[in-house]
């Protein structure tokens, strides 16, 4: 009985040379015509998300070392404040620290931080929101920028009013008796190095919040937006969370 053979769907189709005639084709079962199709597609949506989480792991990265720098000056400021020395009349070991009076402007500008901490947050969520992302896919429009310029330039406003308040805070203790100079105090002198240090950080936020308020405007892309803000919110959360942290300490000090 003589041998019959089939052709599998993965051999290749020929057809006779000629007018109209096809080249050969290798038909395979994938179904995605060699490699195309919905695995290009996952890939593309893979792509901004895994931009987002490598941009938030550098930012976090950074924070950590920032903290731990926080961390290192609490740390100095009560090992100073439990220092002692010997008084030559009564040879006593006796406290040399002697608390200064915050300013009160302090707690306005904390509360300043705090309420700019918010309005940060909700411009980091309106920048995400879903229907607006996708309305701004569709080329309808930029909804989700629009809702978010504004709490970006009110937490703007925010942290700058914060700023001044510190500067208020220390023109008032030097008013007091208490400048930074070799002839401060232990106290006034950690004073104006925790509350100067962060006032630095907080300038950097600043800056990336006005460039952030400048960039997103000309970006042609969502999702880089989406990560332009996210990583400008971490941040400014962040220098929320250590100035409560160092206040906490300086009133903890008096």
């Amino acid at each position: 009985m003589p041998a019959t053979f089939t052709h599998s769907p993965a051999e290749t189709e020929r057809k006779e040379p000629g007018i109209g005639g096809k080249p050969p084709v290798d038909r395979r079962p994938t179904g995605g015509g060699g490699g195309g199709g919905d695995d290009d597609r996952q890939h593309e949506r893979r792509g901004p998300r895994e931009l987002l989480h490598k941009i938030r792991f550098s930012v976090f990265s950074i924070l950590a070392a920032d903290m731990m720098f926080f961390a290192i000056l609490v740390a100095l400021f009560f090992a100073r404040q439990a220092g002692t020395h010997m008084d030559p009349r009564t040879h006593e070991q006796i406290g040399d620290w002697h608390p200064v009076l915050l300013p009160p402007i302090l707690y306005l500008n904390t509360a300043l931080l705090l309420l700019s901490s918010l309005t940060m947050e909700i411009a980091r969520q309106s920048i995400f929101r879903e229907i607006d992302v996708l309305e701004e896919w569709l080329g309808l429009g930029h909804p989700a920028l629009q809702r978010t310029l504004p709490w970006m330039g009110a937490t703007l406003g925010l942290g700058l009013l914060f700023l001044t308040g510190q500067w208020v805070a220390w023109r008032q203790l030097t008013a007091q008796g208490f400048a930074f100079d070799h002839w401060s105090t232990p106290a006034s002198y950690f004073f104006y190095i925790i509350t100067g240090l962060h006032a630095a950080h907080l300038i950097v936020g600043v800056v990336a919040l006005a460039v952030t308020l400048g960039v997103i405007r000309r970006l042609k892309r969502v999702e880089l937006r989406q990560v332009a803000v996210d990583a400008t919110a971490w941040y400014w959360h962040a220098m929320g969370l250590a100035w409560m942290v160092l206040f906490a300490v300086l009133v903890i000090g008096q």
